[in-house]
């Protein structure tokens, strides 16, 4: 029960975050900006976001998106560290931390 309620979680939350950076609001595209990404980097992280969420949503491929989702999460931490913008740091925790639950249960 756990492990399907945790990958579910996972599919959602990279899905979410996925759209919303694909969308890419005023403020989305601000903060990568300032972060000395290119203009259409939000897009590019949103289509990763999503495809993780894809590759975790299906068992033969589950294992792949879990370390792309990895990937993804460990370069927005580095990211947001390096330009000291700790109000981001919370909700990556949550993903790593849901991250771990669907690895454990994988």
């Amino acid at each position: 029960m756990l492990h399907t309620v945790s990958i579910w979680l996972l599919v959602v939350a990279f899905s979410a975050a996925g759209l919303f950076n694909a969308i890419g609001t005023r403020a989305n595209r601000d903060n990568f900006a300032r972060w000395g990404y290119p203009h259409w980097w939000h897009r590019a992280t949103g289509v990763l976001e999503m495809t993780c969420a894809a590759l975790i949503a299906f068992p033969a491929t589950r294992g792949v998106g879990l370390i792309l989702g990895v990937v993804i999460i460990a370069a927005a931490i580095f990211t947001v560290m390096r330009h000291r913008d700790l109000s981001h740091l919370a909700p990556l925790g949550v993903f790593l931390v849901m991250l771990a639950v669907g690895g454990i249960t994988f």
